[in-house]
């Protein structure tokens, strides 16, 4: 269930994503992580042109990420971005960074980047309310 939400301010509704889902992905984050974070044993019971279009996109959009992250950062106050020492040298260490590299990482990810309206959008039609 997604939860519906109307914004007293715009009037607007807006979803709020679980965190077992990816926008416009068929698969669960954890299918995903599996095959992005490249476990050993793959579990993931998906053809390899899918997983390629995993990685192709995960490559497309971590950077993205890494950088809404960061405004998520700031714009909350948790933490200073400036003045970090020796930046992590790949965009999924700077996303790990921000979110650990425990279990469910993509989830962790992926969930207020959405709820905070940051995602981008690669869908080619667009739906007018």
């Amino acid at each position: 269930m997604i939860r519906r939400l109307r914004c007293s301010l715009c009037k607007r509704v807006h979803h709020e994503l679980p965190d077992i889902l990816v926008p416009y992905k068929r698969y669960g984050s954890e299918s995903i992580e599996a095959v992005i974070g490249e476990e050993d044993t793959l579990t993931v019971a998906a053809d390899e042109s899918t997983i390629r279009r995993w990685k192709r996109w995960f490559l497309e959009v971590s950077n993205c990420f890494a950088g809404a992250l960061v405004s998520i950062v700031l714009c909350f106050g948790a933490e200073s971005a400036e003045g970090r020492s020796n930046p992590p040298q790949s965009s999924l260490q700077r996303i790990w960074q921000h979110v650990g590299d425990a279990p469910r990482w993509l989830a962790r990810t992926v969930r207020p980047i959405v709820n905070a309206n940051y995602w981008v959008q690669t869908r080619s039609a667009f739906l007018s309310e």
